[in-house]
């Protein structure tokens, strides 16, 4: 379906959040490329209800249970609820975790734990996961190393802007896609724009203001021209371009931005970008479920189950997978009891994560809850223990030290350790 309410022509040269020019945000492209995996996070934001997706309680108290019935998956013992039938079929694929317990039950400082697997911290910013692949394993100049679906929340903290994100714009489906930095619109190729002399003039508007910045990113005017390769480059284009999907492949992930979104990330992936944040956030309303859970959850669950395993099975199908690390979490989790507005509030005592690929083995559960799913059963896994083992299924040692601007060297993730049962030992 193409877009014809406007054929205004022109390059999207801009700032890449965080102040970042792009040719600022092409320095880790000078590293060396290396064997990583790749990955993707999917955030679930507003904190999802634990116990009414993944973690069900069908024989506690009715006001604890709530209104969802589990169901079989394609694993023996192990149900979800009735609104993920796409993904009780692909149990086999990625791994549940529950019990996963904090006690920062704040969306703002939940977001930052959970987005970056470090508590955080009043005199430290850490950085979020993307922004440390960027930093240590960087795709190739013709593409960037992270990008993130929906606007960055923390950023690169302590690592410095230049490994901030590529912040995209969320597809919708029948639409083309734009993406600042990258898309030429419709008749106005680089060599034309080029041979207007124009170019130039908005690459130094995109670069005005960076000789202000720390002494991190100073100097970057050798990045002008991986600039301009990256916005000529027709792999990192070609890597944008939904409109080369079949209908049949976009109308499986959905017709609606979560899906868009997912099908975006594998694409980028298979073209060769390391790391894809998605940020599951309706504009509607997010799972931030205070009231009405079940009725919004009746909303919100079945695009989120239509994408995720659609997004499991196409990198299954192509063979990626098994290099692709994948997280799916939120802040924290639901209140057991159903408060007088049908709905729960903010709970991070339990919550559930889902982890897939690399090393990963799918089809079983880890960690449990009590009967109304209010505490783990033992000590439970923390979100730094996600963290650890998020980056070493990535191929990155979760004890790495990075040194930050002021010379301090800081553990990559400082409390927690890889949870050995996610791989099979």
């Amino acid at each position: 379906m193409r877009n014809n309410s406007s054929r205004r022509q022109f390059l999207k040269v801009g700032v890449l959040g965080s102040a970042l020019t792009l040719s600022q945000y092409l320095q880790v492209c000078a590293e060396k490329k290396s064997s990583k995996r790749s990955a993707i996070f999917v955030f679930l934001e507003g904190g999802p209800s634990h116990q009414d997706t993944f973690d069900l309680k069908p024989k506690a108290p009715k006001e604890y249970r709530g209104e969802f019935k589990p169901i079989k998956t394609t694993v023996s013992g192990i149900e979800i609820c009735e609104l993920l039938p796409q993904l009780a079929k692909r149990a086999k694929d990625f791994a549940i975790l529950r019990g996963v317990t904090h006690n920062l039950a704040d969306h703002g400082i939940g977001k930052q734990y959970l987005l970056t697997g470090n508590r955080p911290s009043q005199v430290l910013k850490y950085p979020e996961y993307g922004s440390v692949v960027s930093k240590v394993h960087p795709s190739s100049k013709e593409l960037p190393t992270y990008v993130s679906i929906d606007e960055s929340f923390v950023g690169p903290g302590y690592l410095g802007a230049q490994y901030s994100a590529l912040t995209a714009d969320k597809p919708r489906f029948g639409f083309p896609y734009r993406v600042r930095g990258i898309t030429l619109d419709d008749g106005l190729t680089v060599k034309k724009y080029k041979q207007q002399n124009s170019l130039l003039n908005d690459l130094d508007t995109a670069f005005r203001g960076f000789d202000q910045l720390d002494d991190q990113v100073r100097g970057l005017n050798r990045f002008k021209q991986q600039a301009f390769d990256l916005i000529s480059s027709p792999k990192a284009r070609s890597a944008f371009d939904l409109s080369k999907e079949k209908t049949s492949e976009s109308r499986r992930f959905g017709k609606h931005e979560f899906g868009q979104s997912l099908l975006l990330a594998s694409r980028l992936i298979e073209s060769g970008v390391h790391f894809v944040t998605v940020r599951l956030r309706p504009a509607e309303y997010d799972f931030d479920t205070h009231s009405n859970n079940f009725s919004k959850l009746r909303n919100l669950l079945p695009p989120f189950d239509q994408g995720l395993a659609a997004l499991l099975a196409r990198l299954k199908e192509n063979g990626r997978l098994a290099s692709t690390s994948i997280l799916v979490a939120g802040e924290f989790g639901r209140t057991p009891k159903v408060n007088g507005n049908a709905g729960r509030d903010h709970w991070a005592r339990a919550m559930f994560a889902l982890m897939s690929g690399g090393d990963v083995s799918g089809g079983q559960v880890i960690g449990a809850t009590d009967a109304r799913a209010a505490d783990p059963i033992g000590k439970g896994h923390s979100p730094d223990d996600l963290a650890a083992s998020f980056f070493q299924n990535i191929g990155i040692d979760p004890q790495t030290e990075f040194q930050t601007n002021v010379g301090r060297p800081v553990t990559l993730v400082r409390d927690g350790k890889p949870i050995p049962k996610l791989f099979g030992s």
